[in-house]
């Protein structure tokens, strides 16, 4: 086969669809991904990845969206590919019509968290559902990541053919088998922490997210106001986020913000508690990260994440945008160190079991005979 995978930001395409990738190219079909140019291209090719670049706005620009259709068309039609796999919101849109208008014989779409959402207003949701039931007419194959999201696929037909299913994440076991003893990790810990100017017997509380606010920052930062803990904030603003920059409290001596890492495995394992109060996700790698890391996670009970939290098994769940609920929380896992560990050993069992990546990929190639 002759595979297409699209998506909008270089970010995303080296973060998350590249295993992916491989696993397609290792089955023996040819690939070309395609993405918005930026930093992580030339990581992607000298990973030994095929990658066109083609703008694809995040934006609301109809004549940028028009723009990157028609040379969608025309390289869909160049390539002549038997699938095209899209990924992320707007590429989904405009990938969807150019590579129907091409005639590629076989559409996949893989949604990582529908657009709409439970915490939407009637009107907008609305407005999302129906464009997504008329993007269904193009779509052949409908991946989800969270249940949810595959159930809302099947009670508003959001695609042409009855394939439909939902996938999960994942991440890589190995990834986070970083140790080969109890001592190597106390060490690591140890040298972790003060590396962060963080003390050995401090309590660490992680987030891993873009500073954006849907990601919740505001209410984290009122949530731990004062309370005996440091916060370590792991990540930063894309370019091509339109959401709001959060801005860090400069009272607050105890947050440092460690920008964007690549050694997320390190600085889980030399944390204690993960914290991801967002208003919405699809179904984040980020907490599967924490569960592998043997962390208990504090979540928002919100699609995704409610999937991957059992509340009270391996972490707590609460309401959006409550930041005294969100502070019980965390005080309550701060507080009682066999309690953190008793969850934390049961997400990584749970993660294991359900969040393995190869797992995930395998899915996927089974569903489309790849």
């Amino acid at each position: 086969m002759k595979i297409c995978q699209l998506c909008a930001v270089d970010f995303t395409l080296y973060h998350f669809i590249l295993p992916l990738i491989r696993a397609e190219l290792d089955a023996g079909h040819e690939v070309v991904a395609i993405c918005s140019d930026g930093k992580w291209i030339e990581k992607i090719r000298y990973k030994g990845f095929a990658v066109k670049t083609i703008s694809i706005s995040r934006s609301f620009n109809i004549f940028h969206h028009i723009r990157s259709y028609h040379r969608l068309v025309k390289f869909f039609r160049q390539e002549s590919f038997d699938i095209v796999h899209v990924h992320t919101p707007v590429a989904a849109i405009v990938g969807r019509l150019a590579a129907s208008r091409a005639k590629v014989p076989c559409i996949v779409y893989t949604a990582h968290g529908f657009y709409f959402h439970e915490g939407m207003g009637y009107i907008k949701r609305r407005l999302f559902i129906e464009l997504e039931k008329f993007l269904g007419r193009f779509t052949d194959v409908l991946f989800t990541q969270a249940k949810e999201d595959a159930d809302a696929a099947k009670l508003y037909k959001l695609c042409k053919s009855d394939k439909i299913l939902a996938i999960g994440n994942g991440v890589n076991p190995s990834d986070f088998k970083v140790f080969n003893n109890d001592y190597e990790r106390t060490v690591h810990r140890i040298n972790i922490r003060r590396l962060l100017k963080t003390s050995e017997d401090e309590v660490v509380l992680v987030v891993v997210g873009r500073l954006v606010v849907e990601k919740g920052y505001r209410e984290l930062f009122e949530a731990v106001e004062g309370m005996n803990l440091t916060l370590w904030v792991v990540g930063e603003k894309l370019i091509s986020d339109h959401d709001t920059a959060v801005s860090i409290p400069k009272c607050q001596d105890k947050i440092r913000v460690l920008g964007y890492r690549d050694d997320i495995p390190e600085l889980l394992h030399a944390s204690d508690i993960f914290v991801l109060p967002s208003y919405r996700e699809g179904m984040p790698r980020s907490i599967i990260e924490a569960m592998m890391a043997r962390l208990p996670v504090v979540a928002t009970n919100v699609r995704g994440s409610r999937e991957e939290v059992i509340d009270g098994e391996t972490g707590r769940l609460v309401p959006v945008k409550d930041s005294k609920s969100l502070r019980n929380a965390i005080d309550e896992l701060a507080k009682n160190t066999t309690l953190r560990k008793s969850m934390g050993e049961a997400g990584y069992r749970r993660a294991i079991q359900l969040y393995d990546e190869k797992k995930v990929i395998e899915r996927q190639l089974n569903f489309l005979g790849l």
